[in-house]
């Protein structure tokens, strides 16, 4: 049986989450053929025979696949791979829960909307433990949440949204011009702020892509308490500005203004901004807005960070101090 759609979802060590995606997924009431294809990133948990105790079951085809290259782009870029006789292919993360109409909305919005290359929805959180006053909708990237209001919405290179791997879908043959997903911008090894969704929506809003928001395609995600933490947040703004520096942006990186080691000069005047802004709120004791500004500072410093040390690597050192003078 070929299927509509193939439904994608990377696991790594998170057995007990991925068994609650895997029934969401299974459970949906659709007319729709569609199979499951878990893709394995070495998980050394007991993933293996938790997917198979499934498989024996389940409702539908679910597909085991390893991919030993460490990583969520490796992993995804499998399972598009795996999934090439399906029409559409739809991801899902191992930590999340679709409802039970997620695959008809699907179906029914590609075949609504055949101009339209892919669609996602929202990510809403499931806290493990109430999220702190300071951890309002500003701070939603972190924990990979995602709400863009109750209108539909259409991205493309005119109206740039971001959408998130988590609950989206596209046409199997949008990869075959956009291609996959980058490896030297996902997280491994325990770093986080990954730019592996933001990067591939560039490349597709390049390509001519064309997206649509759906409200109703709805996804919840496990939000654990470990990242309801302010160093949380700091190491996640960290290393997202470290990934942006090698993602290499094109809008943020145009600058009319020059460069200063490889950084656009608008990146330092917003710094200073964002500086002046954090001091003003320390002293007017706004911990809220000064922690805002702080982590934006924090994504400056670390994109500085590693756009300089490339610079530097680059360039003879007597050729920068000409440079400076």
């Amino acid at each position: 049986m070929t299927p509509d759609v193939s439904v994608v979802l990377p696991t790594y060590n998170r057995k007990a989450s991925l068994r609650r995606a895997l029934d969401s997924v299974l459970a949906q009431k659709t007319h729709c053929r569609y199979d499951v294809i878990v893709v394995d990133n070495n998980s050394t948990d007991g993933t293996r025979e938790e997917v198979e105790a499934v498989m024996a079951a389940a409702p539908v085809l679910v597909r085991y696949l390893l991919q030993e290259r460490q990583g969520v782009s490796h992993a995804r870029n499998a399972g598009i791979d795996a999934a090439a006789d399906a029409a559409i292919v739809a991801f899902v993360d191992d930590d999340v829960r679709v409802q039970p109409d997620w695959l008809e909305t699907i179906v029914e919005a590609f075949a609504a909307h055949p101009e339209v290359d892919c669609i996602g929805g929202k990510v809403l959180p499931d806290w493990e433990e109430s999220p702190p006053a300071w951890l309002t909708r500003d701070h939603w990237a972190p924990v990979a949440l995602l709400d863009m209001g109750a209108a539909i919405r259409v991205i493309d290179a005119d109206q740039r949204y971001c959408l998130l791997t988590a609950n989206m879908a596209c046409r199997r043959e949008t990869f075959d011009r956009v291609g996959g997903f980058r490896p030297d911008l996902q997280r491994v090894k325990g770093s986080i702020g990954s730019l592996e969704d933001h990067e591939w929506m560039v490349r597709f809003w390049t390509a001519g892509g064309r997206a649509l928001y759906i409200p109703e395609l709805c996804a919840v995600t496990e939000v654990p308490r470990t990242r309801l933490t302010k160093g949380y947040h700091r190491r996640w703004h960290t290393g997202h500005g470290h990934y942006f520096a090698l993602m290499r942006e094109p809008d943020f990186e145009s600058s009319t203004r020059g460069r200063l080691f490889d950084v656009p000069g608008h990146a330092y005047r917003s710094a200073i901004g964002d500086a002046l802004g954090w001091a003003g709120r320390v002293l007017r004791l706004d911990t809220a807005g000064a922690f805002l500004l702080e982590t934006r500072l924090r994504f400056f410093a670390s994109y500085f960070k590693t756009r300089s040390a490339e610079y530097l690597a680059a360039v003879p050192l007597a050729s920068v101090l000409r440079r400076s003078r």
